[in-house]
C-alpha cells in the first residue's frame, strides 16, 4: 500500500469515528443534549470568571472596622490584597466546588428551560411575563439542587474557613452544624436566582427579537448572542445585588441567621450601600458567564440541530 492510499485510509477511519460518535449523540434525548451543551458552556464560564466571584464574595464579607474617613476597599485593592498575602491561583479558591456547582446546575438549568419550552411553547415563542416565569422557573430547580455546593463555594472564597476538599467540607459541615447548615440561604439564594434568570430571559429574548433576521441568521450570530447577554446580565444583576449580599451572610456565618437577621445586619453594619456591596464583580462575572453560557449553549444546540 502506497502512503498516499494509506493516509487516505487512516482519514476514512477517523471520519467513520467521528461519524460514530455523532451517531451515538444524534440517538440521545433532546433534553440530554441541552443537559450536555449547558454543563458544556458552564465549564468555560465557571474557569475563566472565578476570581469574579471570589473578590466580590471578599468585598461583601469585609469587616466594617475602617477609621472614619479612611478610603473604601474596591475591587481593585481586594485584587492585590489576595495576590500579595496569599498568591495569585488564590484568586480561583472555591474553583472545585465552583465546578462541582456550575458544571451539573448549568446543565440542569438549561435541561429544565429547554424541557419547559418545548413542553408550554412549542408552536410559539413566550412573551415577556411567560420568559420571566419560564427562567425563574428553571433557576429555582437548578438552585435547589446545587445549594450544598452554593454554600461551600462561598466558604471557601471568604477566606474564613480551612477547608481542604469539597468533599471534606460537606463532612465537617454535616458533623459539626447538620444538614440545615447545607442549605442555609435558601430563600435568599431563590429570591436572588430566581428573579435574575427570569430577567435575564425576559431581556435577552425580547433583544434577540427585535433584531432583524438576517442579523440573528448571520455568521455573527455568535456575538449578537453575546452582545444581547451582556445587556440582559447587567440589568438582571442590578435587581437581584441586594439578596446576593444577604445570600452571601448567611451562608458564611454558622449562626444560622434568617433572611431578616441578615437584613437587619447588613443595614446596621453597612447602611444602605451595603447591600450593594461586591456589585461591580458580581456584575461583571454574572453578566459576562451568562452571555457566554448562553451564546455557547444555543451554538452547541444549532450544530445538533435542535431549536434552543
Amino acid at each position: 500500500m502506497t502512503e498516499k492510499a494509506r493516509c487516505k485510509s487512516r482519514m476514512q477511519e477517523k471520519q467513520d469515528s467521528q461519524s460514530r460518535a455523532t451517531g451515538t449523540l444524534g440517538k440521545a434525548h433532546p433534553a440530554l443534549k441541552a443537559f450536555m451543551c449547558g454543563s458544556l458552556s458552564g465549564t468555560c464560564s465557571t474557569l475563566l470568571f472565578q476570581p469574579l466571584d471570589l473578590v466580590k464574595t471578599r468585598l461583601q464579607t469585609l469587616r466594617n472596622n475602617a477609621k472614619p474617613g479612611a478610603p473604601k476597599v474596591g475591587m481593585f485593592a481586594v485584587f492585590v490584597n489576595v495576590i500579595r498575602t496569599e498568591n495569585f491561583f488564590s484568586l480561583w479558591k472555591g474553583v472545585s466546588p465552583s465546578f462541582v456547582r456550575c458544571i451539573p446546575g448549568v446543565g440542569i438549568y438549561f435541561c429544565t428551560f429547554y424541557s419547559l419550552k418545548q413542553h408550554f411553547f412549542l408552536d410559539r415563542a413566550p412573551n415577556a411575563g411567560q420568559a420571566v416565569l419560564l427562567g425563574a422557573g428553571a433557576r429555582a430547580v437548578a438552585g435547589v439542587c446545587m445549594l450544598p455546593f452554593t454554600v461551600i463555594k462561598t466558604r471557601f472564597e471568604s477566606g474564613r474557613y480551612n477547608y481542604v476538599s469539597v468533599t471534606g467540607a460537606l463532612r465537617s459541615m454535616y458533623e459539626t452544624e447538620g444538614v440545615r447548615a447545607l442549605f442555609s440561604g435558601l430563600t435568599a439564594t431563590l429570591l436572588r436566582d430566581a428573579p435574575f434568570s427570569g430577567i435575564y430571559v425576559m431581556f435577552y429574548s425580547q433583544a434577540k427579537r427585535a433584531l432583524p433576521q438576517e442579523v440573528a441568521s448571520s455568521a455573527y450570530a455568535p456575538l449578537v448572542n453575546f452582545s444581547c447577554g451582556v445587556v440582559a446580565g447587567v440589568m438582571a444583576s442590578l435587581v437581584t445585588q441586594p439578596a446576593d449580599v444577604v445570600k452571601t451572610h448567611i451562608q458564611v456565618n454558622p449562626s444560622h441567621w434568617s433572611t431578616s437577621d441578615a437584613i437587619r445586619y447588613v443595614y446596621k453594619e453597612h447602611g444602605l450601600g451595603g447591600f450593594f456591596r461586591g456589585a461591580v464583580p458580581r456584575s461583571l462575572r454574572r453578566t459576562l458567564m451568562a452571555a457566554m453560557a448562553w451564546t455557547v449553549y444555543e451554538h452547541l444546540m444549532a450544530r445538533m440541530g435542535l431549536k434552543s
